[in-house]
């Protein structure tokens, strides 16, 4: 399958200050599903539920909860499990043959058995409707699926690939019964026929109605009777009131960190803050065709000026850490590279001189572009401050244009902008997923840039490695030339929060690397 030219990029929701972490919402009141049904409010939409097309936030949520896959995510962990299957592995030593077995007695939400045939079914179809907004582009190596028998499949794959696991562990690796989707078609009814822990009620513009499945057998133990999602679209100070109207019992993706301090600052709110890992990033990315950002001094002077650790303090108040590499922390693979070669403090006499290599003696006239809403409430003051950095130092004159997000990815896309920023949020908690599709023809970025070493090397070699652990020296090495040649510039971490009224427990086991937010861990008291 060919690669398009952009990706759809997840977007970065940061808010809620680390400040204000308490320790609610952290420990067990109970098991079992006899616990209340649990009404969530996110600012975030879900923009589809049909797994062969979401491939945003809002829409994963609800695929992991109302679908299975053949493995998951188990809470706190980065290595895929079996869920609706028995048991996978790879079946050749070249990691190009992945055999699951499934799991006896499985069932959709409506009754109908669960076999190998819907496993292929369900990814034959993604691959075959190849959505522009859904992750059939996360399978390009996928050759074909076999089904030897009810309970047997088998995936051939066309290139070595030792990440498959975790990408059919993640929302992509959705299993829709045959009988009630369209091979070649998008269902657009709003419904949704799965085997997860939770059936879909209903689905309409403002909420969406989830009950517990009575056919479900995997690992999810559920804590409660059901869950209601309530939605605001981007409308933060309506999601913030229906929280301290008692409206919402739990708050997810969208507030502020103002609004968040407003809220811990008030008098017996009765609502506490969670605080989780995160995998989410945000960069700047430079466009290499750029006849400014183009320039390799430029780009390193910028890498020398910006100050990490105050646009945390001053724009995020504290709710994101500094990114140095393309690799987060907390993922296999990491390293500092930027912090080695840049520092963390800004260096005016250090970005003078990467100017002055490149033959730039005046002022750079560099436009920062924006999109206000997609990687978050606080983006274009964060690009504000970065152009204030900059400025500050004599050597630039920056500013920050804001462009609507459809309008700017079209802009991206035909290479109207120099420097401009994106978030990404992982679709699986591998190195492999912050590095392979921001590299090469088609990548997320969008930046015109290519590096045979990497693609043609690095990122072929680090799929093949079936020890994930032993990828670390390639990843290394890949972050290194990264922060040489700054096709694009790390900014930071996000960290992963959600506020909770005091009677609702488990929000630790939903906030973790995985990013799959777990419904059936929620139990309100």
């Amino acid at each position: 399958m060919n690669m398009r030219n952009q990706w759809p990029v997840l977007p970065i929701v940061a808010g809620l200050a680390s400040g204000l972490l308490t320790g609610c919402g952290s420990q067990t009141a109970g098991s079992g599903s006899g616990g209340s049904a649990v009404v969530m409010g996110m600012s975030d939409d879900v923009l589809a539920t049909d797994p062969a097309s979401g491939y945003d936030p809002g829409s994963w949520l609800l695929f992991n909860n109302v679908f299975q896959s053949l493995l998951s995510f188990p809470k706190g962990g980065t290595e895929p499990e079996p869920d609706a299957a028995k048991d996978c592995g790879f079946s050749d030593t070249r990691t190009m043959v992945y055999e699951c077995t499934l799991k006896d007695g499985l069932k959709f939400s409506n009754g109908d058995a669960l076999t190998s045939e819907d496993v292929k079914f369900s990814f034959d179809r993604m691959l075959a409707i190849d959505d522009d907004a859904g992750p059939a582009i996360m399978f390009p190596m996928l050759d074909k699926v076999e089904t030897p028998d009810a309970k047997t499949v088998v995936f051939r794959l066309k290139v070595p690939d030792a990440t498959f696991p975790s990408k059919i562990a993640s929302g992509a690796g959705s299993i829709v019964d045959h009988r009630q989707y369209d091979a070649d078609g998008l269902r657009e009814d709003g419904e949704a026929v799965g085997s997860g822990p939770y059936q879909l009620d209903s689905f309409g513009e403002d909420e969406a109605v989830f009950s517990v499945n009575e056919h479900y057998k995997g690992t999810a133990e559920v804590k409660n009777t059901g869950v209601t999602l309530k939605f605001f679209h981007g409308d933060q100070s309506g999601l913030k009131k229906a929280l301290l109207d008692d409206r919402v019992d739990i708050a997810y993706r969208g507030l502020t960190a103002a609004d968040i301090s407003d809220v811990d600052d008030g008098d017996d709110t009765g609502v506490e803050v969670v605080e989780g890992s995160s995998a989410e990033v945000q960069h700047l990315v430079f466009n290499m065709d750029d006849p400014v950002a183009g320039k390799l001094g430029v780009r390193r002077a910028i890498a020398h000026l910006i100050d990490r650790e105050a646009l945390i303090a001053d724009v995020y108040q504290g709710t994101a850490d500094p990114l140095y590499s393309i690799i987060p922390a907390g993922v296999a693979g990491h390293n500092t590279a930027f912090f080695d070669r840049y520092g963390a403090s800004p260096s005016r006499t250090k970005a003078a001189a990467a100017l002055e290599e490149e033959g730039i003696t005046g002022k750079v006239r560099l436009t920062l572009w924006s999109t206000p809403s997609r990687y978050g409430p606080a983006t274009d003051q964060e690009l504000k401050a970065i152009a204030a950095q900059l400025n500050a130092s004599g050597l630039f004159d920056a500013d920050v244009k804001s462009v609507a997000y459809q309008q700017y990815e079209k802009d991206i896309a035909d290479g109207k902008y120099g420097v401009y920023v994106k978030g990404w949020v992982p679709d699986y908690p591998d190195p492999d997923n912050f590095t392979a599709p921001f590299f090469g023809e088609g990548n997320v970025l969008g930046n015109n840039y290519a590096d045979s070493t990497i693609t043609g090397t690095l990122v072929p070699r680090t799929a093949a490695q079936s020890n994930r652990g032993a990828t670390g020296d390639d990843y290394g090495r890949l972050q290194d030339i990264v922060a040489e040649q700054v096709p694009v510039l790390p900014v930071w971490q996000a960290k992963q929060y959600a506020v909770v009224h005091e009677d609702v427990y488990g929000l630790e086991s939903c906030l973790d690397a995985s990013t799959v937010f777990r419904f059936w861990e929620l139990d309100k008291g």
